[in-house]
């Protein structure tokens, strides 16, 4: 058996897509597990960048069963969508992919609610991407949402999204005053699109277990990053799933053990979009520096990053959360022109220094990172390949993520391209 599963050590945004699709010529299956259409992917494909929201990162490298678990939630509007703008890019989706029948739909009233509920919050808004991912998930719990199986019967499909609705709309317009959704639109709309989908859709946990017990290398990939997950993320200032390696086996239903190494992904600083406490935040040049080398945009929402240098404590809570076994550590050349590399290795909380990362988020925006400096580069790592084209700073660098955190450091990313990667070890 061999799987691995790729998850965000930070707060989403690491390139998770591009270490996927790089890996991914060496799998069988490529499976989504958990997230909606909130995340971005950006992968480069013949040189050009591609964006995949719903669509497993895999799905550009021929041969690969890309499979999105029923732990996704999914706009099947703005999948159909994507599925078309990378047909246009000489990309194939056909038999090559697959959605699982238990994976709910993300509606356009979940979206109509997410937007009214981020405006009534005012100056407390959460910065949530606005694409419903919150309501649909909370629509699952409450036993309230719509699986996208139902599209294969529309009868009930349309006799279940009446009732649902219709609840919504009252919710929308008695509760925040909006406009009504027009459901006969919806319907017609959702027609169109079970038409498109219906011949990807598949039961499939146990042809995940079965590739898995017959020896075939599965990517289990995530979004967003560990310190957004539901439960252990700088909460309220979280995404709505379960974004460490503990959501494979629920969003995938593969039991934990089968589940291999747990690869992290890190950038070689951090960032993090929309609102919530951010230690090493940077406000002066430096981050501006980051900003525009690292081209710190959502791929999503297109909103610039915050952006500020590494942070171990946070670092070393995603490695006890999720039990990584090897990080790798991307973007390692957009540090390529400071003369000094601050690294936190710990906090200081109302004068007492500690390095645990305290969840509770209050606690986290009072916090003042402890520094260590490590000598810059000032030279490209653009072409590097091997650890010994790397300049000695930036493989101390490296070295020094490998000592604090305990955890060998598999691969670095030097670069947008595929091929832009020193690998240091073997992952898959």
């Amino acid at each position: 058996m061999s799987s691995i599963v790729i998850v965000g050590a930070q707060w989403g945004d690491e390139g998770k897509g591009k270490i996927t699709n790089s890996l991914a010529s060496c799998a069988e299956m490529v499976v989504r597990f958990q997230g909606g259409s909130n995340a971005g992917h950006t992968v480069s494909v013949s040189g050009e960048p591609v964006v995949f929201h719903l669509l497993p990162s895999g799905i550009s490298v021929p041969g690969v069963l890309c499979v999105i678990g029923p732990g996704v939630v999914i706009d099947p509007v703005g999948l159909v969508a994507e599925i078309d703008e990378v047909r246009g890019k000489g990309i194939e989706v056909s038999s090559n992919f697959l959605i699982d029948v238990g994976a709910h739909m993300v509606m356009p009233y979940h979206r109509a609610l997410e937007a009214a509920e981020e405006e009534s919050r005012g100056n407390a808004a959460i910065g949530t991407t606005k694409k419903g991912i919150g309501p649909a998930y909370a629509d699952r719990y409450s036993r309230e949402g719509i699986p996208i199986g139902l599209l294969a019967s529309f009868d009930r499909f349309e006799e279940r999204l009446r009732a649902v609705a219709g609840r919504k709309n009252e919710m929308l317009t008695k509760l925040y005053g909006a406009e009504p959704l027009d459901i006969d639109g919806m319907l017609e709309e959702m027609r169109r699109v079970a038409e498109r989908l219906a011949p990807h859709l598949a039961d499939t946990p146990e042809l995940v277990r079965t590739a898995i017990r017959s020896g075939e290398n599965v990517i289990f990939e995530g979004a967003q990053g560990t310190l957004l997950d539901i439960s252990f993320g700088t909460y309220p200032f979280v995404t709505s799933s379960h974004t460490s390696a503990a959501g494979v086996a629920p969003g995938t239903g593969v039991p934990p053990s089968m589940i291999g190494d747990i690869i992290g992904v890190a950038k070689a600083y951090v960032t993090r979009v929309g609102a919530g406490p951010f230690p090493t935040e940077s406000f002066d040049r430096h981050g501006e520096t980051i900003r525009e080398r690292g081209k710190e945009r959502g791929a999503t929402t297109g909103r610039p990053r915050r952006c500020g240098w590494l942070d171990i404590v946070a670092l070393n809570y995603a490695i006890a959360i999720n039990g990584i076994d090897h990080l790798v550590i991307t973007k390692l050349d957009v540090l390529d022109t400071f003369e000094r590399i601050p690294v936190c290795v710990g906090y200081r909380i109302d004068g007492e220094e500690t390095d645990r990362f305290p969840r509770n988020a209050e606690v986290l925006a009072r916090v003042e990172p402890i520094y260590e400096e490590m000598p810059g580069w000032r030279a490209s790592t653009h072409e590097a390949r091997e650890d010994g084209d790397l300049p000695a700073e930036a493989l101390a660098y490296i070295r020094k993520i490998e000592e604090l955190t305990g955890v060998p450091v598999a691969a670095a990313s030097v670069g947008a391209s595929p091929h832009a990667v020193v690998q240091f070890a073997e992952i898959l």
